[in-house]
């Protein structure tokens, strides 16, 4: 296996990494209830996607003791 002669040079290393960086994901809002969304998928907060109802959402309410 082969080993570097010398070491890479901090510029040389960062040219390298220019391109790792991460990227932040597209979002969306939903044209009904404006939660922001992943484009193409349906709302999780009221199960609309493209201006109809695909899912019904239950809505979870707590229990006063």
């Amino acid at each position: 296996m082969a080993h570097p002669k010398r070491r890479h040079s901090n510029t040389r290393t960062n040219l390298r990494r220019a391109h790792d960086f991460l990227v932040p994901k597209s979002r969306s809002q939903c044209s009904q209830c404006a939660a922001f969304i992943l484009p193409h998928r349906v709302c999780t907060k009221c199960g609309f996607y493209k201006g109809k109802l695909v899912k019904v959402i239950k809505v979870k309410t707590k229990a006063k003791e």
